[in-house]
């Protein structure tokens, strides 16, 4: 049984973000044998001045592969590191839902929280309705709008970045396509446009990147390299961390 954990406004200035808590606190449920932690995403929800935030304005999800008996139980857990672990000041969420029970309703949910300010009641009615565990931990509690939103963002397969997917972490220099797929998690190399990259094609992977969740795959965005366009081999250079920052906040204003 999959479940999606996603946890918001953790932080404050001071502290540790948010996606770093998330991972000590995936890490922390497989050390007690509950499950298998799968990757984390970060989705950028709306900036805007009715909205606190630390910095970003985004909630951290990772899938955890566990079976419903230890849904209780893990429930506890997360509350538990909540409440010991947020940073002072910060308006902590938690969202705890089976995979099977998340609806189109989350999914529009989650969108709507890039467009629009959304209230906590809305988020608990919603996550009422579908069987979802939604918890405040501190503060406001406002993190339960995101917490929420994240899952259903999550769950689009069509948004978000990957925090560190496996087997990407040390990867610096260029690549064969197919080797780069054998080596990691990703699942597509592609353009903005659409076009994907051939296995035989090489990628540069020299700058800083990230891996976006398109179309329910861990997807590599690149462009075309200029200087090696007289090639026999096509190369791409992936986009850089600069560049995708300013793609999420271009689609916020769509």
């Amino acid at each position: 049984m999959d479940f999606l954990i996603c946890i918001d406004d953790t932080d404050n200035l001071e502290s540790i973000g948010t996606g770093k808590l998330a991972q000590i606190l995936g890490r922390k449920l497989e050390e007690l044998n509950l499950g298998i932690m799968g990757n984390i995403t970060r989705h950028q929800l709306l900036i805007h001045p009715d909205i606190p935030y630390t910095s970003h304005n985004s909630s951290m999800c990772f899938d955890f592969e566990t079976e419903r008996k230890n849904w209780d139980k893990i429930i506890q857990i997360c509350s538990d590191f909540l409440d010991t672990e947020s940073a002072q000041g910060s308006d902590p969420g938690l969202c705890v839902a089976s995979w099977d029970l998340i609806s189109e309703e989350i999914v529009d949910f989650g969108f709507a929280a890039k467009q629009i300010v959304l209230k906590k009641e809305d988020a608990y009615n919603l996550a009422k309705k579908h069987n979802i565990h939604l918890s405040e931990h501190g503060g406001t509690g406002l993190g339960v709008v995101g917490a929420l939103a994240g899952v259903g963002l999550r769950f689009s397969g069509k948004d978000g970045k990957f925090k560190s997917l496996k087997g990407t972490e040390n990867l610096d220099g260029i690549y064969i396509v197919k080797d780069l797929y054998e080596k990691s998690q990703i699942e597509c190399v592609r353009t903005l446009d659409g076009k994907v990259a051939d296995e035989d094609d090489e990628v540069d992977l020299t700058v800083a990147f990230k891996v976006m969740l398109m179309d329910k795959k861990a997807t590599l965005l690149v462009y075309a390299d200029e200087d090696s366009q007289n090639s026999n081999i096509t190369r791409w250079k992936a986009y850089d961390k600069k560049f995708l920052k300013k793609l999420e906040r271009q689609e916020q204003t769509k």
